[in-house]
């Protein structure tokens, strides 16, 4: 029987759909270990915590211009890539006021854990001009289609059209992706254990490795 679903679209989200990119990383990211560790037992707050979590983040990428990737199922996005582009400028104040507000919401347990991680994250920095690849999230309701697939190649081919970038960056905290990753061409360049927290691996793919 052949597949008469409509063709899912790749878009560029654009800053005023937020809130629609949000939803889809609070639906994909919901049980990650990373939200799971910094929210914590957090109860029947959990969903607005995950929520005031990822959209500081996606906030920080709007405000400084960071290409925000998403693909649509009839207008309605399903999968979400979230990017920093090399060279790309600091982030901006009113970003650090807005986390500090969140951070009052999720107590300083969470800060803690969460600064936790960031010190691992930014140990495992990899060197040189590079797109990282910060949330790759598709929606539960539609995993297994490929989609966060051709999320990463497109992320690939703005790097390779950026003679600034030398590759892609990423990292994860679950371990199922590990071999996915290094399926699509990644290799890992770091592995860090989170103090009473979470695996975590750093992975590079070069733009070189398109030619191998």
């Amino acid at each position: 029987m052949s597949d008469t679903r409509a063709p899912l679209v790749l878009v560029r989200m654009a800053s005023e759909r937020i809130d629609e990119t949000v939803a889809v990383l609070c639906d994909a990211f919901h049980d990650y270990p990373v939200m799971t560790h910094v929210i914590g037992d957090a109860g029947a707050e959990y969903d607005r915590r995950l929520r005031a979590m990822i959209h500081v983040f996606v906030s920080s990428r709007v405000l400084r211009g960071d290409p925000i990737l998403g693909i649509e199922d009839e207008g309605r996005p399903v999968a979400i890539a979230t990017l920093t582009r090399p060279g790309g400028p600091p982030i901006p104040e009113s970003i650090l006021t807005l986390r500090e507000s969140v951070w009052e919401m999720l107590g300083p347990g969470a800060k803690a854990r969460h600064g936790a991680l960031v010190e691992v994250w930014e140990r495992q920095t990899y060197p040189g001009l590079h797109y990282h690849l910060n949330m790759l999230g598709v929606r539960r309701s539609h995993a297994g289609r490929g989609l966060g697939g051709r999320l990463l190649k497109e992320t690939q081919a703005l790097s390779l059209a950026n003679p600034e970038s030398l590759g892609v960056s990423l990292s994860t905290e679950d371990p199922k992706n590990v071999p996915l990753y290094e399926h699509c061409g990644y290799k890992v360049v770091g592995y860090e254990r989170v103090p009473n927290g979470p695996e975590t691996w750093l992975f590079f793919r070069p733009d070189d490795a398109a030619s191998s």
